[in-house]
């Protein structure tokens, strides 16, 4: 069976969460400058650019705040990670299952998209809790929220539930083709890999 164990799923949420926590400085940069352009002038920060930003707010506000948000950043790295591999097997052996679908690049492309559907669904509410907290402001010396379930209670309470899925589409406009090319890439990669290596 082409199922992925829990030893792969681990080592996949592994990578997630390392790869997260040594890009966090590069994406708090990123949203920052970002977002300046819908601040009021005053309160713009003004980067020139990405190394301006890193070094300035490493200046300004402490190398920590480089790492602002990082468990968010990696929080979300583990979610997608679990959810694009647990969910492209189960897909993947739904439609193998079915009788309709070969083990061809059809069904991996289907597989892929069926899970970066449920990726985008699992992964939003906890992509606006890393946005947030990362382009948070200090207020009176006191950081705007004091941890992620801050930033959840209080999206929710001032925008609605379903506001934790706002941008649901262009989201999964991004990531749906991510995953596909992750996964397609991936199946030829094994078939190769079993072909030329372990066919041998």
């Amino acid at each position: 069976s082409d199922r992925v164990l829990p030893p792969q799923a681990l080592i996949g949420m592994t990578a997630g969460a390392t790869g997260a926590f040594v890009g966090t400085p590069a994406e708090v940069a990123l949203i920052r400058m970002t977002a300046d352009g819908r601040l009021p002038p005053d309160q713009r920060r003004g980067y020139t650019n990405v190394f301006n930003a890193l070094a300035r707010i490493t200046r300004e506000e402490g190398v920590t705040t480089l790492w602002r948000g990082c468990i968010p950043t990696m929080a979300r790295a583990v979610v997608v990670n679990a959810a694009q591999l647990a969910s492209y097997s189960q897909s993947k052996q739904a439609l193998l299952d079915s009788g309709y679908f070969g083990d061809d690049i059809l069904c991996h492309f289907c597989a892929s998209m069926i899970s970066g559907l449920v990726t985008t669904a699992a992964s939003m509410p906890v992509d606006i809790v890393k946005t947030r907290i990362q382009n948070m402001r200090m207020i009176d010396g006191k950081p705007e929220y004091k941890n992620g379930l801050e930033v959840l209670v209080r999206v929710v309470g001032k925008e609605g539930f379903f506001s934790l899925w706002k941008g649901f589409t262009p989201y999964y406009a991004r990531l749906g083709p991510h995953t596909v090319l992750t996964f397609i890439f991936l199946e030829q990669m094994n078939r190769l890999y079993k072909t030329y290596v372990l066919d041998r």
